[in-house]
């Protein structure tokens, strides 16, 4: 039996399930999900992707992994009608989902996401990969890298408050062991396959979002 990921849920009404990016966790979406809830959502169930806070991980750590497990919890909560929202690498987990479970899916979000990790360059993905996990490699905190990273990833119009959230979810992602590897292919959509940490959750360009000022 697949073991269903953690996750909050406050309010009723209609659910949108909401999946974070590689950077990320339940409490990258605390806003939202406080919205969603005032104004008559099944809060937005916010969960963490196998690895994350509580929830267990998983080997292989595969997108059909992490898919498996977004089904085993979308069918646990019972509901008719699932919005699935996914934000960068939760982007690219719902696009599986879908891909193998249409039919558990009303409405689909992709958010600064893609269907596949880059270029299919293989030699470009390591790069980037090398490149993002050198910091962790020479001793840094997933802490000391959040402060590196998150403002070189939100737009100008970011509010503090968000940034700060965005630090925060990052900084608690668990540091891997020096070497630590791992391989997560791609979503079924026909793209190259990715080998990476897996746990290196920090790596990706776009795994964190931060609330923007309204526009006058």
């Amino acid at each position: 039996m697949t073991p269903v990921p953690t996750f909050t849920t406050p309010g009723g009404g209609p659910t949108v399930l909401m999946l974070h990016g590689i950077g990320g966790g339940h409490l990258s979406f605390a806003p939202q999900v406080e919205r969603l809830a005032s104004v008559g959502y099944r809060g937005g169930v916010a969960w963490d992707m196998p690895g994350y806070g509580h929830s267990a991980p998983i080997e292989p750590y595969t997108f059909k992994g992490l898919a498996q497990g977004c089904i085993a919890l979308i069918e646990s909560l019972k509901c008719p009608d699932v919005i699935l929202l996914g934000h960068s690498m939760g982007g690219m987990v719902a696009q599986e989902v879908v891909a193998r479970r249409p039919e558990l899916v009303s409405k689909l979000i992709l958010c600064g996401t893609s269907p596949a990790f880059g270029k299919p360059d293989g030699d470009w993905q390591q790069a980037f990969i090398s490149q993002r996990t050198a910091p962790l490699d020479a001793g840094q905190s997933m802490a000391d890298l959040a402060e590196t990273l998150v403002p070189q990833m939100v737009g100008p119009d970011a509010l503090p408050e968000g940034v700060r959230l965005a630090k925060h979810c990052m900084g608690r992602c668990p540091r891997p062991p020096t070497g630590a590897r791992s391989s997560a292919s791609s979503p079924s959509t026909g793209a190259p396959a990715l080998r990476t940490s897996a746990c290196r959750r920090c790596s990706s360009p776009a795994s964190t979002t931060a609330m923007r000022r309204p526009r006058s």
